[in-house]
């Protein structure tokens, strides 16, 4: 069991050890199956919410032992949203990335202990092995920049992707990532207008926003509503 716990870990797959607390039967349970187990819904809750802890079920005393990924954020564009955005997402645990072609942008003095990739996302993303534990927000204006690496986000599991941009500007996003192969089922993974509506008008007021709605999917159920976007 723990040669199997290691190598999921390593490979940032979400495992649960589940332990009779009385007889101390133990066995674990991989994240791709966790629908079919019949302990589903504890697993799936404790599991979103990154908490071990104690159940009770059909008599008797399970402990949960949850292992969850260090969930990242990856940020494109180091423009003033991601300065305010990249280290509130840090101390709410996550891994921040910011990848910007700009290097006029992308400088350590704007964005000090922040992890920078000043290339185009062709070449920054891929060593960075996005995953399902990965939210994945394009925040430049340019479609240069910001096209294909939603391409890229889309062609992985990420839990959350968002994209900066009014209703308008998101509508002529999603017909140029239609002429270049994207899906109808995988537009629609793209969170625009970015951002839970809280009225947010400077750039750390945004970066709240899309904070609360990137811990929204992280922590909620897959199909639990959101409320209306921001217009950001």
């Amino acid at each position: 069991m723990l040669s199997q716990l290691n190598s999921e870990r390593a490979a940032r797959r979400a495992v649960v050890v589940v332990t009779d607390v009385v007889s101390g039967g133990q066995r674990l349970i991989k994240a791709a199956d966790i629908q079919s187990d019949p302990l589903h819904v504890e697993l799936d809750k404790h599991l979103r919410m990154g908490k071990s802890g104690m159940i009770e079920t059909d008599g008797k005393k399970l402990f949960l032992n949850v292992y969850a990924p260090t969930a990242r954020l990856v940020i494109i564009g180091a423009v003033h949203i991601s300065q305010a955005l990249a280290p509130l997402a840090q101390s709410l645990d996550y891994d921040v990335y910011v990848v910007d072609p700009r290097t006029a942008f992308a400088s350590p003095e704007r964005f000090p202990d922040i992890p920078l990739f000043a290339d185009w996302p062709e070449v920054a993303l891929p060593p960075l092995k996005i995953d399902r534990y990965t939210a994945f927000v394009a925040l430049t204006h340019d479609p240069k920049i910001d096209d294909p690496a939603l391409l890229h986000a889309l062609a992985r599991d990420c839990f959350y992707i968002g994209a900066l941009g009014s209703r308008k500007t998101h509508g002529k996003r999603l017909d140029r990532l239609k002429t270049q192969g994207a899906t109808d089922a995988q537009l629609t993974r793209i969170h625009a207008p970015i951002g839970l509506d809280i009225g947010a008008v400077s750039p750390s007021e945004i970066a709240v926003a899309i904070m609360a709605e990137v811990t929204a999917r992280l922590r909620l159920p897959a199909d639990a509503p959101l409320k209306t976007k921001s217009a950001a």
